[in-house]
């Protein structure tokens, strides 16, 4: 286990990092079902996705909390990210001042000089009352969901502890 810094996480010059703020950790003492379920997607394309950008989870849980989730789920191809004791995540806007979390994509990209950008991010709530989401887009689930003629409805994912 060792410090990284953000930009250490590119791999190359010209390549984006993605980063997926996973609710996990500080007040969220358990994995989010619905984070876990995007994250199962993630795994199943990092190949697809490691020609072309970086990714890697990020949670405020411990590395130790994190890897064991991980290894669980049978997460083999992604990068786990502990944000645990920095700012990190609130910098970005995906945890409040008591630890409160909100999942996030964040986007960053390095200039000619090799200076990290923050790029995008996107919280799952686009606007508070509105019941978008922003990462939607992320999973197919809902996507399949919404073809079907009661949509939606009131399912969310479940996991068995």
């Amino acid at each position: 286990m060792r410090e990284v810094r953000l930009s250490e996480l590119f791999s190359g010059p010209d390549r984006p990092l993605m980063l997926y703020h996973f609710m996990y950790g500080k007040e969220q003492d358990r994995p989010c079902a619905s984070c876990t379920m995007s994250i199962d997607g993630f795994h199943s394309v990092a190949d697809h996705l490691a020609g072309t950008l970086d990714f890697a989870v990020v949670a405020a849980a411990e590395l130790p909390a994190l890897r064991a989730y991980g290894r669980d789920r049978g997460w083999t191809s992604l990068r786990l990210l502990s944000a645990a004791p920095s700012r990190f995540k609130y910098d970005l806007g995906s945890e409040d001042s008591a630890g409160g979390q909100d999942a996030t994509v964040s986007v960053f990209t390095r200039d000619e000089g090799g200076a990290v950008r923050h790029f995008y991010s996107t919280r799952v709530r686009m606007a508070d009352g509105n019941g978008q989401q922003a990462t939607d887009l992320l999973s197919p689930v809902w996507h399949l969901l919404d073809l079907t003629p009661q949509g939606r409805g009131d399912w969310y994912p479940r996991l068995s502890w």
